[in-house]
Parts: C-alpha cells; sequence; structure tokens
C-alpha cells in the first residue's frame, strides 16, 4: 500500500496552524484512494484501517492510539474526507503522529520541556497596573496557584513585571511529580500542546486534572490579551490566528480527556 501520509507529512507536523495552511495552499491535495475506514484492536492499541490496512504515521510507525474513543475521532477525521485528503480537517491526526513520532521517541526532553514552562510560568508573572488587569490576573488565575500548592505541593512565587524570577526548586520538583502520572506518548503530547498554546504548564496541568474545563484553561491564558483587545480593538489577522489556535488546543484538550490514566 501506498504511504498515505508521506505526500502530507510537512502540512501535518509544522507547530503553527498558520504555517500548515500556508503549506497546504501551495501543493495540490492528494487524491482520496480508499472506501471504507474502519477500526479494530491489538495488542499494540486501538488501529485505523483503509480498505482493511493499517494507517502508518509520516515515518511508516503503526497509527495506534490507547482508546476507542480517541479511535473513532481518528476513523471520523479520515472517513470525512471528500474526494481529497485535506490535512486542515485531520487535527486529531496530526497530534497522535506528533505523539508517535516525535514525543515517544523523546519523551523525558518533552517531559522536561513542560517543566522548564512551570519555571517560567505566565500566571507567576503580574502586573503593577492598571488596577482592573491586575485585579483580574488575581481572580483567574490565584485559585490555579492555590490549588498547585494545595494539592500537588508546588507553591511557587509571584513576580511584578517581566524580569526573570528563579523560582523556588521544591516548587518546580513538585510540579514535575504531578506531570509524571501522565506517562502516555499521547497525553504528554496534548499537554505540551495546550502548554505552548496557553502559555502556562499550570494550565495544562489543572485542565489535565480536571480543576478546569477548556474553555477556562482559554479564558485564563488570555486575561493580559483580552484586556488589550478591549482597550484596543483587534484586526482580522490576529483574530484569525487566535481562532485557529484555540481550535488547536480543544483538540488536544478533547483527546488527553480520552487518554486512559495509568
Amino acid at each position: 500500500m501506498r504511504d498515505i501520509l508521506s505526500d502530507l507529512s510537512d502540512a501535518m507536523s509544522d507547530p503553527d496552524p498558520v504555517r500548515r495552511a500556508q503549506i497546504q495552499m501551495k501543493r495540490p491535495l492528494p487524491k482520496r484512494f480508499y472506501k471504507e475506514v474502519s477500526t479494530d484492536r491489538t495488542d499494540e492499541g486501538y488501529r485505523i484501517l483503509i480498505d482493511g490496512r493499517p494507517v502508518r504515521t509520516p515515518v511508516k510507525k503503526l497509527l495506534a492510539v490507547p482508546s476507542q474513543a480517541i479511535a473513532d475521532r481518528l476513523k471520523a477525521e479520515w472517513d470525512g474526507q471528500g474526494e481529497e485528503i485535506d490535512p486542515a480537517t485531520m487535527p486529531v491526526t496530526r497530534l497522535v503522529n506528533t505523539a508517535i513520532d516525535g514525543v515517544a521517541g523523546n519523551f523525558d526532553a518533552v517531559f522536561d520541556e513542560i517543566v522548564r514552562f512551570a519555571g517560567t510560568d505566565m500566571l507567576c508573572y503580574r502586573a503593577d497596573s492598571p488596577a482592573g488587569l491586575v485585579e483580574r490576573q488575581r481572580e483567574g488565575w490565584d485559585p490555579i496557584l492555590r490549588w498547585a500548592a494545595e494539592a500537588k505541593g508546588a507553591r511557587f512565587i509571584l513576580v511584578e513585571g517581566v524580569m526573570h524570577q528563579e523560582q523556588p526548586a521544591r516548587a518546580v520538583e513538585a510540579f514535575a511529580s504531578a506531570l509524571s502520572g501522565w506517562r502516555d506518548p499521547l497525553a504528554l503530547a496534548c499537554l505540551h500542546t495546550v502548554t505552548t498554546l496557553t502559555g502556562s504548564a499550570l494550565l495544562a496541568l489543572a485542565l489535565a486534572e480536571g480543576v478546569i474545563d477548556a474553555e477556562t484553561a482559554w479564558t485564563l491564558a488570555h486575561v493580559d490579551e483580552d484586556w488589550q483587545i478591549e482597550q484596543w480593538g483587534t484586526d482580522e489577522e490576529a483574530f484569525r490566528r487566535r481562532e485557529l489556535r484555540r481550535a488547536e488546543m480543544n483538540v488536544a484538550a478533547a483527546v488527553l480527556a480520552e487518554v486512559p490514566r495509568a
């Protein structure tokens, strides 16, 4: 069987959703060549089958996921393609490819990167003015920091302004210990996606633990930006980028909720 993802790997793996769209627009979409999409379960997980044959990732690994619910999402993406295969409509496939081809073989590096985010977490850096923004940050972000301290033992310190402040080693270590509960490559790929899109590893962990939902995580991640929009407005390009990023985060949050907890 032809490698059904070889022509799509660039468009499906670039981390910037706008860049993916640009790559996609520069090349013709491949024609759909299959009729039936199905799933089955093996020792390696839940597979996606195209006309009875397993789908593979861009580096030719088996496309398999840890739950039937996620497999159903993949099946819906592949089944929903029309005469052409459009990567823009396959965010779950892209996320799973990232987990299998990228995270699984570099688990510790990805894990450490999320922990480093926690060491400079957005929620710890506060404005000193205007008063309305200061209050909005306090109301939105302080509950997450209290949860991290009380539930996970991760007691981070607050900083006014943007100058880097080293966080207590115990806080970072406690965060890493909490994050270690998510050892599945797909779960870590989802957490990394949420972390990078929100700028906060604490929000990503709180989302994973069910402390907040995706809508709340997105709102808390954009307290500063929303304040600026209220004062000065926004433009169409910025709005489009934001909506693309939001869609990416919603997919990661939905898949994360369906990864079985070890």
